[in-house]
């Protein structure tokens, strides 16, 4: 029976405890540790039932229970301090005003497929999402004016339980989007706010929901509404779920959609983010509504778009992006290439590495680079991996010149710490440890926290977790069925004074989930060392579709059958965020084997050492950058190799053999109060050199700085006076592009020859032929560095060349002195570059003009 009508039933509470629904309707609570304790005061088994969701507990609690409540003095003044807590939160995020001042309008979208923010939101699959969620986390503690801009999934991403054999299934629980702490936008009549994005013959309608994150809200489209068609309202059913199709609708609502959107809620943009290339088509409705309002032609339109959009790659491996082809990109998008004046080939070169290959895909990071004037890997190794990767995009430009830079992640320090832990931190090293820079004094203070204090402390997190461990497994194994003699054991798993080490994340084949059951025999001897036992908590998703990665977590589980293991490695299904916070808070160490260099960064190995648990780890992702030695071990030595078996047999041994010669020693070596001095002295170390580095505060504060502050400046340059500077600068690249490979270097001429001494002056001078181009429009550069076996330049550094004038032949003169530094063979070469004030970077007109 379909209604006639439908309401939206709030929670009524006694007036006293109003401030309970504000509360309830900004995620501070989940970094805020008062609030959140707050709520489970209210109703500790409801907070835990309800999936840690207040709005939901506030919408299903007694009234006799509110009105105890409303009754009780001490939890009046709990939520007092708690509500006056979130205010003085709101109204005191000072350091992006100190950066920019109040003078400037600014905003940022940071447009990302998933968002891990808490439990009660499962819109988010993995790392990726989580990223997100935390990157507006620390967006709002630094004050930013940023937008978060996603889609709001009906289902999730799934639901993950084993059946018998240990395969794994999944469930897609609907979400009831009106008991989250989610606000649906509204027009001023009340009306609900609505976009409408074009698809082939149809329009496709969305409705808006902001999720509050502190000060930054995060706006999310539901297209499960009517008049879509069911297809239609399935566009935003599950995360990563359905065929190619699916994704690209998906991938038209975020891009597309979300640029409408964010001009439906009156937000003037001046810097757009895409958090990886799903959010590529952005740029294609960005042109159109500034060709529409600015009456400006494609290339400057263009202009405006690179000039004010950033683009970030998670993604270590070409086979990772998504590729649409060219017939299914021109049926959903053919209407732009009309509206832009392109032929078909010249629109979809746009997506195109090669844009004379006509039968090669759209590919979304092409897109999105393209698109761009600030694009950033995710550690600094992966830089390293992904300039090769996107290399032909600059054609005759070194490697380690390729204009994709790195910014490390991190993780938000206040949600994942322990709150015993978080409260050891506040009264050793101030209330803002999680804030402050890596060479501040106060992580001094470190070496003043108690070895004692800190054990304890320790010692107490890890056995909350095997309380938790057991009761999740009971619980998981009766939602399954499970007879109650499977059921029994799981009361006994684990034990509380054992060293325990973690391993979770998503299970990919390349992760190498199962790379320490290699050798069974070994690592039985390692788990059931009578003086020195080691056990093991597991846990993860493979994708739905990934076959190999289940078949990882089925082995897993026939592991542990066949070998009584239980008592000693456990895998817990249905990993999530809560369940990850309990793992990297009581765990000792933190367990990652990715097969380098493919673990693009890597964040819940951060999440552990902000909890004092040293790393175990491939020297891959942020593991690479960090100081191993000290706040962990290391696995190899960052070797690279050819035969995938071997080398999975070589880093095994090699894990096994710190387990047994370092780990286990280290852990169990206790003096007479029972305190391992030496690993203590570890902790201490991980969280003193990795807090304060792989957080989210100073990922954002680079972000802030590197990226969000020039390409906003860049989106009013662009767009002052009518846009004229896009206009000036679209024009000047079409002028330059139509001479440049006119240009003729007539000669370089070096006053020495092959025999020269360090730090001997070399002059230089050249004679270039600008061929009706302007000495401003060029920089002419010397490049000098070591030759490598190849012959090639390695290490090369620019030195510039200064204008002298024109000679009788209406020739440019430039001249630069240099020296070398270091003997061997060296070698220097010359080379012309564009040069506008308004440009990005050097290299953002795709040209180069090298010497021969």
């Amino acid at each position: 029976m379909q209604p006639i009508r439908t309401f939206n039933v709030s929670p009524s509470l006694p007036a006293i405890l109003e401030p309970l629904r504000k509360l309830a309707y900004n995620l501070h609570w989940d970094w805020n540790v008062d609030t959140k304790d707050l709520f489970r005061r209210l109703d500790r088994d409801l907070w835990d039932s309800s999936n840690q969701n207040p709005v939901l507990m506030l919408g299903t609690i007694s009234q006799e229970r509110l009105q105890e409540m409303a009754e009780d003095d001490g939890f009046i003044a709990q939520m007092k301090r708690a509500a006056q807590q979130l205010d003085d939160y709101l109204n005191n995020r000072a350091w992006y005003r100190k950066q920019r001042g109040t003078e400037l309008q600014e905003c940022y979208a940071y447009f990302s497929m998933e968002f891990g923010l808490v439990k009660a939101l499962p819109i988010y699959s993995g790392g990726l999402g989580v990223l997100a969620g935390d990157h507006l986390k620390s967006a709002s503690d630094l004050g930013l004016p940023l937008a978060g801009v996603g889609l709001l999934y009906q289902e999730g991403y799934f639901s993950q339980y084993l059946n018998a054999d240990g395969w794994q299934q999944e469930r897609y629980p609907l979400n009831d989007f009106y008991n989250m702490p989610l606000h649906l936008e509204r027009n001023p009549d009340g009306s609900e706010l609505r976009i409408e994005v074009d698809y082939p013959g149809r329009k496709v309608h969305a409705r808006i929901w902001r999720v509050q994150v502190g000060t930054v809200p995060l706006y999310l489209m539901d297209t499960n509404i009517e008049p879509n068609s069911r297809y239609d309202q399935d566009i935003t059913d599950q995360l990563y779920g359905g065929d190619k199709t699916l994704r690209m609708h998906q991938e038209i609502m975020l891009g597309i959609g979300g640029v409408k959107m964010l001009k439906a809620l009156g937000l003037t943009v001046t810097a757009y983010h895409m958090n990886e290339g799903h959010a590529a088509f952005m740029a294609l409705e960005r042109i159109r509504m500034l060709m529409e309002e600015y009456h400006l032609s494609f290339v400057e339109a263009e202009q405006v778009v690179v000039s004010s959009s950033m683009f970030t790659t998670h993604t270590p491996v070409p086979a990772g992006f998504d590729l649409f082809e060219p017939d299914m990109v021109m049926h959903y998008l053919g209407q732009y290439p009309k509206m832009f004046g392109l032929s078909q080939d010249q629109f979809l070169g746009l997506g195109r590495e090669n844009t004379g290959d006509l039968s090669a895909p759209l590919n979304m990071a092409i897109l999105a680079i393209k698109m761009s004037s600030f694009v950033n890997g995710v550690a600094a190794l992966h830089g390293v991996v992904s300039r090769p990767m996107f290399a032909g995009l600059w054609p005759g430009l070194p490697i380690d010149e390729v204009p994709v830079t790195s910014i490390t992640n991190g993780v938000h320090a206040r949600s994942c710490v322990a709150k015993s832990t978080q409260e050891l931190y506040d009264r050793y090293l101030g209330p803002e440890w999680e804030m402050t820079r890596k060479d501040d004094r106060l992580w001094d203070r470190i070496s003043s926290i108690p070895d004692e204090e800190l054990w304890r402390n320790h010692e107490r997190c890890r056995s909350e977790l095997v309380v938790f461990a057991r009761e999740w497994l009971q619980k998981t194994l009766r939602e399954r069925g499970a007879a109650q003699t499977e059921i029994e054991p799981a009361r006994e798993a684990l034990d509380p004074k054992v060293l325990t080490i973690g391993f979770a994340r998503r299970f990919a084949t390349y992760k190498r989930a199962t790379l320490f059951l290699r050798d069974v025999d070994r690592i039985m001897r390692i788990m059931r060392d009578q003086n020195r036992p080691v056990q093991f908590v597991i846990a993860g998703k493979a994708h739905p579709m990934d076959i190999p990665g289940k078949e990882l977590i089925r082995d897993i589980v026939h592991f542990i059958r066949e070998h009584d293991t239980l008592s000693s490695m456990v895998f817990l299904p249905n990993y999530d965020i809560n369940v990850a916070r309990m793992m990297v808070s009581g765990c000792d160490v933190w367990l990652n084997t990715p097969r380098r260099p493919r673990e693009a960064s890597g964040t819940s190995g951060m999440k552990a050492s902000m909890n004092g648990l040293p790393n175990l780890s491939i020297l891959d992702g942020w593991w690479d950058e960090a100081d191993y030695v000290r706040t962990g071990w290391p696995i190899g030595h960052g070797e690279f190799y050819e035969d995938t078996e071997y080398q999975d047999e070589v880093e095994a041994n090699a894990l096994y053999d710190l387990m047994e010669k370092e780990v286990v020693p280290l852990f169990y070596n206790r003096d007479t109060d029972g305190i391992p001095r030496g690993w203590t002295a570890k902790m201490k170390d991980s969280i003193r050199l990795n807090c304060p580095f792989f957080n989210t505060a100073r990922m954002v504060k680079d972000y802030a700085r590197r990226a969000y502050f020039p390409v906003s400046d860049r989106f009013h340059t662009m767009t002052e006076d009518g846009c004229a500077p896009a206009k000036e600068l679209s024009h000047w690249k079409k002028h330059i592009l139509a001479k440049w490979y006119d240009i003729k270097i007539e000669s370089v001429d070096i006053s020495q020859d092959k025999e020269v001494k360090v730090n001997q002056l070399i002059a230089v001078k050249s004679r270039i032929n600008l061929m009706g181009l302007t000495p401003a429009d060029v920089q002419v550069e010397l490049y000098q560095g070591s030759v490598d076996a190849n012959g090639d330049i390695v290490g090369g550094v620019p030195v510039v060349m200064e204008y002298l004038g024109e000679d009788d032949r209406n020739t440019s003169l430039y001249t630069a002195d240099i020296t070398y530094t270091s003997s061997g063979l060296q070698g220097l070469s010359l080379r012309v570059l564009p040069k506008h004030d308004n440009l990005s970077t050097p290299y953002e007109a795709g040209v180069i003009l090298w010497a021969h």
